[in-house]
C-alpha cells in the first residue's frame, strides 16, 4: 500500500498525510545533517587505495540497480580488470562481518542480491553493514583493482570516485516526498552532483543514459534446462522484488501463458510450502533470478527462473567504461 501512496497518488495518502509529513521532515533533516557531518570532516570517512564506483539511487524500492552492477562487473572483467563488489547485504544476517562470499555461502547470510552478483559474475563479493570494512577485506586479499558498491549512495562513510544513479524510467520519483511520505532518500538536487543518471525503461530525460532489462531463456532450477518462456504452459509467476509488476510485464511481452501472478515484498523470505502450494495452481512456477537464489535448496523440477541483463547502446556503454577506466589509470599500477 505504501508504494501506491508514493507512486500512484492513492487517496489513503491524503488521510495519512498529517502523520507521514512530519516524519518525512525529520527524515530529511537527519539525512542532510548526517551527510554534512561526513562532507565537513566532523565524521571520518574511508578513502580506498583503488577507485570506488557507487551504483545507487535516491529512492527506496527496486529500479534495476543490481543488473547494472552485474553488467559493469562483466564488462570490466572482459577488459582485464579485477572488480570487486561490496554490499550491505540487505535481508541477510551473517555470523560475523565482513563476510566474503564463497560458493557454499548461504543466501540468508549474504542477502539475495550479493549472492546473485557472485553467482553470475564470479567476482569477489564482500558484505558488511559498514561498507568500508567490506572494501578493506577485499583489498587485504589483494584480489581487486577497483570496487563497485551495490547501493550505498547515501553511505558517506565510504568515499567514492564515481556515482551512478539508477532511475525507474516509468515511476521516476513518485510524489517527490521524503520517506515515509514518499520514496525519496535524498532530494532531487542530489542528481546534480552525480556522474551518471541511467534510466531503466520509460523515456530518458536530457542528460540521462537509458538502458533496458533484456531477458534471456528461462532456466530450470533443478536440471538447468533452458527454454523460451512462451513454450512453458500455465505459468504461475512470482516476484519478490522492489516492483513486481515489471517482472510480470516482461513475461507478458515474451508471450508467456501466465495464469496467476503473485507479487511479494522485496527480499521476501520464501517458505517452501508456500511456493509448493502456489505451483500446484499451474503446470510451472517461474520467478526472477534474484528470487531463485533463495529457493535453490528446495526447488522442484517444474520451477524456473528468468535471467535479465542490462542492455546499453554502444555509445552509452563507451561513456560509462571510459570514465571508470580513466580513474583506474589515475590511481596508477595496482598491487592486486
Amino acid at each position: 500500500m505504501i508504494e501506491k501512496i508514493w507512486f500512484e497518488h492513492h487517496p489513503l495518502g491524503w488521510l495519512l498525510g498529517p502523520l507521514l509529513w512530519p516524519l518525512s521532515l525529520i527524515f530529511r533533516a537527519v539525512s542532510r545533517s548526517r551527510k554534512q557531518a561526513y562532507l565537513s570532516g566532523n565524521k571520518a570517512s574511508y578513502r580506498a587505495p583503488v577507485p570506488v564506483i557507487v551504483v545507487g539511487n535516491i529512492t527506496a524500492g527496486g529500479n534495476g540497480k543490481t543488473p547494472v552492477v552485474i553488467w559493469l562487473v562483466e564488462r570490466l572483467q572482459k577488459l582485464g580488470y579485477k572488480p570487486g563488489v561490496v554490499s550491505r547485504g540487505y535481508g541477510g544476517k551473517a555470523p560475523e562481518y565482513p563476510l566474503i562470499l564463497e560458493k557454499a555461502t548461504p543466501e540468508h547470510y549474504s542477502g539475495d542480491e550479493p549472492k546473485l552478483i557472485y553467482k553470475r559474475t564470479g567476482a569477489p563479493v564482500a558484505v558488511d553493514p559498514i561498507r568500508a570494512d567490506a572494501v578493506k577485506a577485499l583489498i587485504e586479499r589483494r584480489e581487486v583493482d577497483l570496487i563497485i558498491t551495490d547501493d550505498g549512495l547515501q553511505h558517506y562513510a565510504l568515499q567514492r570516485d564515481i556515482e551512478i544513479v539508477v532511475v525507474d524510467g516509468q515511476r521516476r520519483f513518485g510524489n517527490q516526498k521524503f520517506i515515509p511520505a514518499g520514496p525519496l532518500r535524498e532530494g532531487l538536487d542530489r542528481l546534480q552532483d552525480v556522474d551518471f543518471i541511467i534510466t531503466n525503461g520509460g523515456d530518458a530525460q536530457p542528460g540521462e543514459i537509458s538502458f533496458r532489462l533484456k531477458p534471456s531463456m528461462a532456466v530450470n532450477m533443478v536440471t538447468g534446462e533452458e527454454k523460451k518462456v512462451s513454450e512453458l504452459r500455465k505459468l504461475v509467476a512470482i516476484a519478490g522484488i522492489g516492483h513486481p509488476p515489471r517482472f510480470f510485464s516482461t513475461l507478458e511481452e515474451l508471450g508467456a501463458d501466465v495464469i496467476r501472478a503473485q507479487g511479494f515484498a522485496d527480499h521476501q523470505d520464501f517458505k517452501p510450502e508456500e511456493l509448493t502450494e502456489l505451483a500446484t495452481q499451474g503446470e510451472h512456477l517461474i520467478m526472477t533470478e534474484k528470487d531463485a537464489v533463495k529457493c535453490d535448496s528446495f526447488a522442484r523440477e517444474n520451477w524456473w527462473y528468468l535471467p535479465v541483463s542490462a542492455d546499453f547502446s554502444a555509445d552509452d556503454e563507451d561513456k560509462l567504461l571510459k570514465k571508470i577506466t580513466g580513474y583506474r589509470k589515475e590511481y596508477g599500477p595496482s598491487s592486486a
